[in-house]
């Protein structure tokens, strides 16, 4: 089964403040396969942090069309809250987190059936760091 890593990074300079997302896919063999990294207005940490989730399924699809339901994906991020919400461990508070949840839910359900989320620790997430920090510092 082919494998894909999604590493996922959203942020927000004084939470709320000027807020970016930042996804990075990457195969086995560590090639870099997509990148994205964008501005998104003044946000939350945790509002960025599920449209960067957002935004790096929806790269995945894109990038692998019809295939993504016979791969394997795993999405590494360094938001331990943000990933227990998507797996149903944690409660969501946020009223205006759960339209991200049904939308990552609808794509797991649809596109996504081996995703496999990973809490990392942010020395582990440099790529999709990187791509937070260009977005927010341009």
């Amino acid at each position: 089964m082919e494998r894909v890593t999604i590493f996922i990074r959203g942020a927000s300079r004084g939470n709320p403040g000027p807020a970016a997302i930042g996804a990075q896919l990457v195969n086995v063999e560590g090639t870099v396969l997509k990148e994205v990294s964008q501005a998104i207005g003044n946000a939350t940490n945790d509002f960025a942090e599920y449209q960067a989730v957002v935004s790096g399924l929806m790269a995945a699809k894109e990038l692998f069309e019809k295939k993504t339901k016979e791969m394997l994906f795993e999405l590494k991020l360094d938001s331990e809250l943000v990933k227990k919400q998507l797996n149903a461990e944690y409660q969501i508070k946020d009223p205006g987190l759960v339209p991200f949840f049904i939308e990552i839910h609808n794509l797991r359900v649809a596109h996504f059936p081996n995703l496999v989320l990973t809490h990392v620790r942010r020395e582990f997430n440099k790529g999709a760091d990187r791509l937070v920090n260009e977005a927010l510092d341009v």
